[in-house]
């Protein structure tokens, strides 16, 4: 039996404030964005954490609910697919004697809303009262389970606290803004099945509902489908139990049966019941932590900004579905339809190969199944090979809008989706770094070396030779999209030639190791020796804009001639500065919108030799605006390589900050993904210099003067290990918990590392 007792606990917290992000009160200019930031999600369900009780229905409902892959496209001209808004099965509705309850006037901390990172929980907390001073504390949680996906939850304890009078909860799943066709087929009692006008994917919903009052379970009082309706005398003391569970369940083909689907998930978590469920869901974030934790000593700030960034992180993956990817607000939010784009495997991927392998292979399966939707865009531009979308839902298939408005407000031409092409050797440098991660040869075999093999033809047919002797990439953007139509663009071309010689590489591989496999795909794809060559060629002679005498990579061609303008003088500003200089002097300039060369550096470092690292990001650091939120991060993970702790930490603190500052309306549209991965990767391959090698793993740290120490775990080829570098003492210590031996590096000495005894080591240099 339910009873108050045996739920009270899951409404505690955990003690630790850097496991929470909490807030008191109540500011309607801030709830949407505070919504986003209390999201939680599983990878399949994201649920916005706006407030769910509604006194009398008096409150606009901003809580939301999106499923991973349900598309849709809008029936209006030049439509683009997006994000299908789904039922919103968190409202509650209460009355008390008749009346919308209130808070008491000027009390702020009568309501209180707290996520728990360490639990993936909601939880918030309410005194309301009415007229005749009937009085009652409201506590819940909500959670979308982590280890069975279709499944939430929500718990409401409410508890009369004095009077005497009627207590009334309605509860209903909100169909308010479904308004991107998604259409009914059945609905009954705690049972709804959709089918999506455009695409005819279906969504299932099922659902249960139980109340008890002081122990003791009361009848609803049914008035219609996924609605429920509750009335009781309250007295002082009492204390009733809500209980709700819901799946949710996906169908994308004819035969899928999501109402089945959804039913048993359902009848799954009832066996379990409520206590079970919570407890499975906690388990499954245990184990998560237990791989993914980051730990800061010195620096509570930067402990709790990597504890919501690593939520957030695990949240957002499912491994189970290969058919989705992770979108650039992830499941907390709207903003960009739902589209997936490079931040994906740029920002993200190192995080889930290094700690999560099984969803990084599910990230990359996606680009897999999606392969043909970017042959079929190389193709209708004349290219062979695969340009993958840059914008991407469902299918592959391009997805970027053509016009958008520009920031003063006009209609502007978007070529993103045409010129922005380093894509294909974005996503083939994740495939890489997964193999190099994991030895995956079932992946590789099966998927991963097409990958590799149609994005270098791509780049093959892409770079065309020219009377100087050089290939050139012409008419593209690069990841600054400040200026657009450029030629060789640096980032593009290096990226492009490091992807057709790792397809030249695994080409070697597949020939070697597995000759029946690479014969049946090289005459499959039509790949015989003469094209190889001919890849060999364009790798060899694929223009750069390096500059031997300088080591200045040159952005792209004739960058070093347009307008210098010292950005000191524009700082503290509050827009981005293609504002304030307007779009024609910025595309004449060379100002910077994010990382582009100093991205290059951080991707592939061995391009840099001896200092050239350091002047290039000493020339490009301070001509950028970081008109976007994917671009400090990259700055940060370079300026810690190259030692440079201090602005590291700056630029640390400021990503941070784009999500947990209240002061940034951005975060309305959803939490910025790609900024959150780039927290880990500045604390992990940057402060604590891990880089990934063809047999080993290797550090170099350089830690903040405010951290004592920084401790991690990262997953390498069948292996688990904990890795601690403490900056007071100057040590390092790692240890292999599973595995075989392994080479381990250590500010460039070798060692091997294995189960036997914990490898402690005195660093060199302090500057850790």
């Amino acid at each position: 039996m339910t009873s108050a007792r045996t739920m009270d606990h899951v409404f505690t917290p955990s003690a630790d404030p850097n496991w929470v992000i909490s807030e008191a009160g109540y500011d309607c200019l801030l709830e949407i964005s505070r919504g986003v930031r209390f999201a939680i999600s599983n990878g399949f369900l994201g649920v916005r954490g706006a407030r769910a009780i509604h006194r009398g229905g008096r409150w606009v409902a901003t809580s939301r609910t999106l499923v991973a892959g349900l598309f849709d496209t809008a029936d209006e001209e030049e439509a683009i697919p997006g994000l299908v808004a789904t039922p919103d099965w968190l409202q509650i509705h209460i009355l008390l004697d008749g009346e919308p309850p209130v808070h008491r006037p000027g009390d702020g901390k009568s309501q209180r809303r707290i996520l728990d990172m360490h639990r993936g929980a909601v939880i918030t907390e309410r005194r309301l009262s009415n007229a005749s001073d009937v009085g009652v504390l409201i506590r819940s949680l909500h959670l979308a389970c982590l280890n069975q996906h279709a499944t939430a939850l929500q718990l409401i304890q409410l508890e009369n606290t004095r009077g005497e009078g009627e207590v009334q909860i309605a509860l209903n799943a909100s169909f308010e803004g479904l308004d991107i066709g998604l259409l009914p087929d059945r609905m009954e009692q705690g049972f709804g099945l959709w089918h999506v006008l455009g695409s005819g994917k279906r969504l299932a919903m099922a659902a249960e509902l139980s109340l008890r009052v002081d122990g003791q379970k009361v009848s609803p009082m049914i008035s219609g489908p996924f609605k429920w309706a509750w009335s009781w005398k309250s007295k002082p003391g009492q204390v009733a139990c809500l209980e709700r569970l819901v799946t949710v369940a996906r169908g994308d083909t004819d035969d899928a049966d999501p109402g089945s689907d959804a039913r048993d998930a359902l009848a799954a978590a009832q066996r379990l019941g409520w206590s079970g469920v919570v407890a499975a869901h906690e388990a499954a974030w245990a184990s998560r932590w237990d791989c993914s934790a980051v730990e800061v000593e010195g620096d509570p700030a930067a402990q709790q900004a990597l504890r919501f960034a690593l939520y957030h992180l695990n949240g957002a993956a499912n491994p189970d579905d290969e058919r989705v990817s992770i979108a650039a607000r992830a499941l907390t939010g709207d903003d960009y339809h739902g589209h997936v784009f490079w931040d994906t495997e740029i920002y993200l991927l190192p995080f889930y190969i290094l700690t999560w392998p099984e969803a990084a292979r599910a990230l990359l399966m996606y680009r897999f199944n999606t392969l043909d939707g970017a042959r079929a865009k190389a193709a209708g531009l004349g290219w062979r090979g695969a340009l993958y979308a840059w914008e991407s839902a469902d299918t592959g298939a391009e997805t970027c809008p053509s016009r958008a408005l520009g920031p003063d407000r006009k209609v502007i031409d978007v070529n993103c989706g045409l010129q922005e092409q380093h894509i294909s050797a974005d996503v083939a440098y994740a495939v890489w770094q997964y193999w190099q991660a994991t030895c995956d040869e079932v992946f590789l075999r099966d998927a991963g070396a097409e990958i590799l093999l149609e994005t270098a033809r791509f780049w093959s047919s892409r770079a065309q030779p020219e009377a100087d002797g050089q290939c050139h990439i012409r008419g593209v953007i690069g990841p600054d999209e400040y200026h657009e139509s450029i030629d060789d663009n640096a980032f593009t071309n290096v990226m492009a030639r490091w992807n057709i010689r790792r397809a030249l590489d695994v080409a070697a591989l597949l020939l070697a190791r597995w000759p029946e496999r690479w014969e049946s795909l090289s005459s499959r794809l039509g790949l015989g020796n003469a094209e190889l060559e001919q890849w060999r060629s364009v790798a060899e002679t694929i223009a750069t804009g390096l500059d031997p005498g300088t080591g200045l990579f040159e952005q792209f061609a004739g960058f070093f001639t347009l307008e210098d303008i010292d950005l000191a003088n524009y700082a503290g500003r509050s827009v981005p500065l293609d504002v304030v200089l307007g779009r024609e002097r910025t595309q004449a300039s060379q100002v910077v919108k994010q990382a582009d060369v100093v991205a290059l550096l951080a991707l592939l470092p061995d391009e840099f030799p001896r200092d050239s690292g350091e002047k290039n990001f000493d020339y490009y650091a301070p001509r950028c605006g970081h008109g976007s939120s994917l671009s400090r991060a990259m700055h940060g993970l370079v300026a810690a390589r190259l030692g440079d702790t201090d602005a590291a930490l700056d630029f640390f603190r400021e990503v941070s900050a784009i999500d947990l500052d209240d002061s940034q309306a951005a975060v309305e549209g959803g939490v910025h993904i790609a900024g959150l991965g780039g927290i880990w990767l500045m604390a992990v391959f940057g402060f604590a210099g891990l880089s990934l090698h063809s047999d080993y793993l290797a550090v170099d740290p350089r830690l903040p003067a405010t951290w004592r120490s920084l401790s991690f775990g990262v997953q390498w080829r069948s292996r688990s290990l904990k890795i601690r570098i403490g900056r007071t003492t100057g040590s390092l210590e790692a240890t292999l918990e599973t595995g075989e031996p392994m080479k381990f590096v250590i500010c460039g000495e070798p060692f091997t590392l294995s189960r036997a005894e914990k490898l402690s080591v005195r660093m060199k240099s302090n500057d850790t």
